[in-house]
């Protein structure tokens, strides 16, 4: 299995109710997009986040599952919108789980 994290930062004017549409949409994607294990995300509450404000984690069923998930249609429309509302930066961390 593999674990794919995702930490968003948005600029100032991206409103809650956008990052909560965000939420939504990207949860869905569970039942869209084959080789998807389990996905959370959510609003961060950390002092220490760095400005990131809303964090991301899809597990799936291999390496393979991850690369197909990337440019499939349902996430590019992800994409899209996170970059319609104002993301200013990601960061994204993939690692194989251990057995």
């Amino acid at each position: 299995m593999v674990e794919h994290i995702v930490l968003i930062k948005f600029s100032n004017e991206t409103t809650k109710q956008q990052k909560d549409e965000l939420i939504r949409r990207t949860l869905a994607l569970k039942g869209a997009i084959p080789g998807i294990v389990d996905i959370q995300q959510g609003h961060n509450f950390s002092e220490r986040s760095k400005g990131y404000e809303v964090g991301l984690t899809v597990r799936l069923t291999d390496r393979e599952a991850l690369a197909d998930y990337g440019p499939h249609p349902e996430h590019q429309k992800i994409v899209f919108y996170l970059h319609e509302i104002g993301v200013e930066d990601s960061i994204i961390v993939d690692f194989d789980i251990a057995d």
